[in-house]
């Protein structure tokens, strides 16, 4: 029993001794601390050092939730909440305020590229600061007008101008030094003097300044920019004689191959009467697509001063070197606004890549949006900016009536409408299948009609515009392609047979009647079909020119009715993107399907037929 009881004792003791042990052991090993906890201890420690300095050794406690307080103190706070803070400190605006600077962000951003500039001069960083100079001065009386007078005079002609040191307008061709054949010619085409666009334009272009023309259609535009490139061609050739190969002095550019046919036949009138005079022989060319080659080629083997063309052609032949712009110093791009919607863009570029030197350029239309103006300014030297009427207005010497026509019925309607004037009449349809088959309607009722449109062949388009010009037909149907520019003599009325998709095309469309002071009616038919944006639009255009509004148009809702303190605010009436008075920016229609043109293009060159990749 007592041996019992020793080795219960000595084992007890024992295990005591155990215990000791593996607590001596427990206290050597180092508690594990989370690595949150331990940033949190180092914090608190780095805290409790400051505190120590800045208090004179006062010590700082805090529990673990304090810490973590302290810590989170620490974190910066994230971009929303900073977001929102700003948004609660800054100051409040009004919607009208904040759609104005909304609208004025999607301008911005319209015209942040540079479309004219050359990409050599982008690259290099070449940046023309001073307008290019002419030897032509206006008369002594003339430039000692002083400013008021200037202002007067653009006043009673309805002139607004925009720039600096805009030159003098002058009110005769005389004085504007023009040689005594061009004055006489201009008298025998019964332009006894000038109309208002030519009134300053002309003055502006001929000093070598850079401008933006814009003037409602039948102004006499052409003469503004055709005038000033003869001047320049005969200045430069009495200077240096071109020889074979050389030129051209100066470059028009056209949208369609018919307004570049005008052009340049106004062009050779005016360069035949001056070399028939004993002046200098002066070359010109016409440089468009559905002609051959070879015959434009002949003209630059002797040497051409001075091409108009379209931009198809006009960029083969420079890529083929064909023809150079080493000394070309003029470039007019006429209906301008229309040259970048018909997707030129790119190519334009392609032709300014070709320019050696300065260049003065010109653009030209009456329809000109902002987004046009604005990017046109950021590659324009010290640009004026004139403008007779508003950009985008229709001629008021133009009766506009609107007519609701059921589709079916509106190829028997038109023989009724083709009653109200005499002829010549213009018809315009939105679909070359429409025009061919009016053409066909027509010419089974006995009506002597021709017909005009992108499918057709240049010798068939030439023969239409030539045989109507020449009043051996009657009536010319025909799509947008003769809407731009073209001017067709004593045109009593145009009928709009299906109303454009974009108000753009209506404005040129009515201005092919009505011209140098002459009135004229246009009839439009409208129905279901066509989208409340462009009706609300020809509703606004049609109450601008006081016209008579009728009641299928006057019944829609006007949102724009809600808007004019947006237009007051902004300065813009209507869209800045498409000049529509029916709508704003942020709903324009155009700038959508443009949006989602690029977006297909994107697509094609991502599926391989665009880019260097082949057609599916």
């Amino acid at each position: 029993m007592a041996v019992h009881e020793g080795q219960l004792e000595a084992t007890e003791q024992n295990g005591g001794n155990q215990q000791r042990g593996a607590e001596e052991e427990e206290e050597d090993i180092e508690e594990y601390v989370p690595v949150k906890k331990r940033r949190l201890m180092a914090a608190q420690q780095l805290l409790n050092k400051k505190a120590v300095k800045g208090a004179n050794g006062a010590n700082m406690t805090s529990t673990l939730d304090e810490q973590e307080g302290l810590k989170s103190s620490e974190i910066k706070p994230s971009l929303l909440v900073k977001s929102s803070q700003l948004k609660k400190d800054a100051p409040e605006i009004s919607v009208t305020e904040a759609l104005v600077m909304q609208e004025k962000e999607m301008i911005e951003r319209l015209s942040e590229k540079k479309h004219l500039v050359p990409v050599r001069e982008l690259a290099k960083g070449i940046s023309y600061t001073e307008p290019m100079q002419t030897g032509w001065k206006p008369p002594l009386a003339i430039r000692n007008l002083s400013e008021k007078d200037c202002k007067d005079i653009r006043r009673q002609w309805h002139i607004l101008v925009e720039g600096d040191e805009i030159p003098p307008p002058i009110k005769n061709f005389k004085d504007m030094r023009f040689p005594d054949p061009i004055l006489k010619k201009l008298k025998a085409k019964g332009i006894t003097r000038p109309t208002p666009i030519q009134v300053q334009g002309l003055p502006v272009i001929l000093s070598g300044r850079d401008m933006i023309g814009i003037a409602f259609t039948g102004s006499g535009k052409t003469l503004v920019f055709v005038l000033p490139l003869i001047m320049l061609a005969l200045q430069e050739e009495v200077r240096m004689p071109l020889i074979g190969g050389e030129g051209p002095f100066g470059l028009v550019v056209c949208p369609s191959r018919e307004l570049a046919r005008q052009t340049y036949d106004v062009v050779e009138e005016f360069t035949a009467v001056l070399s028939e005079k004993g002046y200098p022989q002066l070359r010109s060319m016409l440089c468009i697509g559905g002609i051959d080659m070879r015959s434009q080629l002949e003209v630059v083997k002797h040497g051409v001063h001075i091409v108009v063309a379209t931009p198809g052609r006009l960029k083969d032949m420079l890529a083929k070197k064909k023809m150079n712009l080493d000394n070309c110093k003029y470039l007019t791009l006429d209906e301008a606004d229309r040259l970048v919607d018909l997707g030129f863009e790119e190519d334009i570029r392609e032709v300014f890549d070709h320019f050696r030197g300065q260049r003065q350029t010109l653009l030209f239309s009456a329809t000109m949006p902002k987004k046009i103006q604005n990017f046109a300014k950021s590659a324009l030297v010290k640009p004026v900016v004139v403008n007779v009427g508003r950009a985008g207005a229709a001629n008021l010497d133009v009766i506009q009536e609107v007519e609701y026509v059921k589709q079916e019925a509106k190829i028997v309607y038109l023989l009724e409408c083709l009653q109200k004037t005499p002829p010549p009449v213009l018809i315009f349809c939105e679909n070359k299948a429409d025009v061919d088959d009016i053409h066909e309607y027509l010419l089974l009722k006995g009506v002597e009609a021709v017909a005009i449109h992108g499918g057709k062949d240049q010798e068939e388009r030439e023969f239409a515009i030539a045989s109507f010009k020449a009043g051996k037909k009657d009536v010319l149907v025909a799509t947008d392609v003769a809407s731009k520019g073209l001017d067709f003599p004593d045109i009593q009325h145009v009928i709009n047979y299906d109303m454009p998709a974009e108000i753009e095309n209506y404005v040129h469309r009515i201005g092919r009647t009505g011209r140098c002071g002459k009135t004229g009616i246009a009839t439009s038919f409208i129905n279901k079909n066509q989208s409340e944006t462009i009706l609300l639009d020809l509703k606004h255009l049609l109450k601008e020119a006081k016209q008579r509004i009728p009641p299928v148009l006057a019944t829609l809702d006007d949102p724009m009715e809600e808007a004019e303190e947006l237009a007051k605010a902004s300065g813009v009436k209507g869209c800045a993107y498409c000049g529509g008075l029916g709508h704003r920016i942020s709903e324009c229609p155009k700038l959508e399907h443009q949006k989602s043109q690029a977006i297909a293009g994107t697509r094609r060159d991502y599926f391989g037929s665009g880019g260097y990749g082949g057609e599916i």
